[in-house]
């Protein structure tokens, strides 16, 4: 039986230190190393730099990186989408005998290349054509009335997993919302032989790193553009498509926009934000919010191996074989 490909996972909460942990595995890797795949859905998009808390530019200078920059912010990205770029990566590793280190904390991503997608119905071709000249509301509209909860996740300007969900209830008469929920609470093998890392961090001391990065993304200085700024110039650009444009910390720049006038946003967004410290604010409730969400994806990993915060990137090393020998 042929071995599967080896890859290593960082998981932790936003703000937990993924970036250098995983920076320090793949270079511990020596001869061996794979690139880091970053596993963020806002990661993904290129000129999204303030608020996404992209891994610094001296970390990816030291491995090569995949999955940060790796779209227009105006482009739709999915799970499937990220998933068929870090199979592309992990193969690419496997058959020159490295071994990739997945970081991020978009965790659906990772349970994703772990265990692979949902087993859902195939394509019906002349169903999707039929619904090629069909306006995007009235397909959401559509999708409201058979699948309430997919209808409200899926993302304005999505049009591909509107369609898709249609399909899916179409083709087997059953919701796709049914078909996640079984998927999500089905562990299934692993795909790969995986080590497993976590960060833990006890909550108090996460919250405080999450409201002091919170009010660095917002800081404007000569080397680093502040987020409403950034966002700010995106927006006049026409360079925030429906995706991008829910950043965390980008949405409430928004609106902060929108209320001064200095932006004509389509968006039905917070009223109650009225003034970057609101913005601030309202970014860093909702990161923590985020921050809890992750720990509860954190229980659906197996065999996870965890790692102070304060000590993760020696205690993570402590983990690994000590690394090979060899010419660079």
């Amino acid at each position: 039986m042929e071995a599967r490909p080896k890859i290593i996972v960082v998981l932790g909460p936003t703000g937990g230190g993924k970036s250098e942990v995983a920076v320090a595995l793949a270079e511990r890797m020596g001869v061996a190393a794979g690139p880091v795949i970053g596993a963020d859905s806002m990661q993904v998009y290129r000129h999204l730099d303030a608020g996404t808390a992209k891994p610094e530019a001296a970390l990816r200078a030291r491995v090569r990186h995949v999955g940060i920059d790796a779209v227009e912010p105006t482009e739709p990205f999915s799970v499937a989408d990220w998933l068929a770029m870090a199979e592309a990566a992990v193969t690419e590793a496997a058959a020159r005998g490295a071994v990739p280190v997945v970081a991020g904390g978009t965790h659906l991503y990772v349970r994703a290349l772990l265990e692979g997608l949902m087993d859902g119905p195939g394509r019906d071709d002349g169903f999707r054509a039929s619904l090629e000249p069909t306006a995007e509301p009235v397909l959401r509209e559509r999708l409201a009335a058979v699948d309430p909860p997919a209808a409200a996740r899926i993302e304005r300007g999505d049009r591909r997993r509107l369609i898709r969900a249609l399909e899916v209830h179409h083709v087997t008469g059953r919701p796709i919302s049914d078909w996640q929920a079984e998927w999500s609470d089905a562990p299934r093998p692993y795909r790969f032989a995986a080590t497993i890392i976590g960060i833990r961090w006890p909550v108090e001391a996460i919250n405080g790193r999450i409201n002091a990065r919170v009010r660095a993304m917002f800081d404007d200085r000569p080397e680093h553009e502040g987020l409403v700024q950034e966002t700010e110039r995106l927006e006049r650009c026409g360079l925030l498509g429906p995706q991008a444009r829910e950043a965390l910390g980008t949405k409430q720049c928004l609106a902060y926009l929108q209320h001064r006038g200095r932006v004509d946003s389509r968006d039905m967004l917070d009223g109650k934000i009225r003034s970057v410290d609101d913005a601030v604010e309202r970014t860093k409730i909702l990161t923590r919010r985020f921050a809890k969400q992750q720990r509860t994806w954190f229980k659906r990993f197996r065999g996870v191996r965890w790692v102070e915060g304060a000590s993760a990137v020696s205690e993570a090393l402590a983990l690994l074989p000590p690394a090979p020998s060899g010419p660079a």
